[in-house]
């Protein structure tokens, strides 16, 4: 049986639900380096890419500082291929630094900006394809307010002041979550970077990370497209089925479980199926195609959304891009 051309909505939607679908769902993003320093040029660059490769879901990709700067930490560009720029001041130099974090109140600074930013991408895109917001988790932020080689020496040694410090954080996030939701988004792409049994224990994830993303996502169980992302290998996948989300990332063709594998786990959509280096910076169409068509196998042909694993290189070639949206094409 032939299905009628599906809206991007529609097939998301369908994915979610592992019901049939026209054609595979298919949603690439990037970082915007230099434009993501200013609401209209982060907004005018990402609709631009989506009217270029018209992907099913668009996924809004801020610098990760933008979240953080309005507690005074401060980046550069540096070029790195993935586009992320690195971070020149930290917010915290000592554990009792935690304690002086304040809530953010999302109509002012940076987040104001961004939300600005979400508004000119949902007026020009929002009724033609699902919109979300990037929100990094609690530790993710806390990671980059202290530097990654002192977040886990705080969580071992000064564990209560680090957790003041999460519940300022996840407060903001809430109100920030609050603030895309009145902005008329589609949900939110929730990035976890600690889950990682090389990074922390089941224990201690469960307590510096499950409490305090279980609060800051509070007020997106209205959406009905949140994305969770699983950032690094040997993530704790099965740890996070019970989030509010209906879709997962993660980097499926480096670490466990494989698509085939998570399918039996998850009742929503996967998001996968292509190498990032690998595949979309030095592979060629032809083997963007095979490992797509690997990718339709493994999902049964429902319930999939290709994409990378992570955040799409900069460096990607045009001719990769358009190869991996048309491989999703009958």
């Amino acid at each position: 049986m032939t299905l009628n051309v599906m809206n991007h909505h529609d097939r998301i939607e369908a994915c979610i639900a592992n019901e049939a679908v026209d054609r595979t769902a298919v949603a690439l993003w990037r970082h915007f380096p230099v434009d993501d320093q200013s609401p209209a040029s982060l907004a005018e660059a990402t609709i631009d890419f989506q009217r270029a490769y018209d992907f099913d879901l668009v996924k809004v990709t801020p610098a990760s500082s933008f979240c953080i700067k309005d507690w005074g930490a401060k980046d550069e560009w540096h070029g790195a291929s993935e586009g992320t720029r690195e971070y020149t001041r930290r917010v915290i130099q000592h554990p009792a630094d935690w304690e002086q974090l304040t809530i953010l109140d999302p109509t002012k600074g940076y987040l104001a900006a961004q939300l600005d930013c979400l508004r000119m991408i949902i007026g020009e895109l929002g009724q033609e394809v699902p919109v979300i917001q990037t929100v990094f988790n609690p530790l993710a932020q806390a990671k980059n307010l202290v530097g990654a080689e002192n977040l886990s020496i705080h969580l071992r040694r000064n564990p209560q002041e680090l957790k003041i410090g999460l519940q300022v954080i996840a407060e903001s996030i809430q109100r920030f979550i609050e603030a895309v939701r009145q902005m008329g988004a589609a949900g939110i792409f929730y990035a976890v970077q600690h889950a990682q049994y090389s990074l922390f224990s089941e224990k201690e994830y469960e307590d510096f990370g499950r409490s305090f993303d279980l609060q800051a996502l509070e007020p997106a169980q209205e959406f009905k497209f949140n994305m969770l992302h699983l950032h690094g290998v040997q993530v704790m996948f099965d740890h996070f089925l019970d989030y509010p989300v209906a879709i997962i990332n993660w980097h499926d063709r480096e670490t466990p479980p494989s698509l085939a594998e998570a399918k039996k786990k998850f009742s929503g959509a996967l998001c996968g199926g292509l190498r990032r280096q690998e595949t979309m910076v030095l592979g060629t169409p032809e083997q963007i195609k095979a490992e797509a068509e690997d990718a339709f196998q493994q999902s049964g042909g429902q319930g999939l959304i290709l994409g990378t694993g992570c955040v799409m290189p900069t460096i990607v070639p045009r001719g990769n891009i358009i190869a991996a949206r048309k491989s999703v094409e009958k």
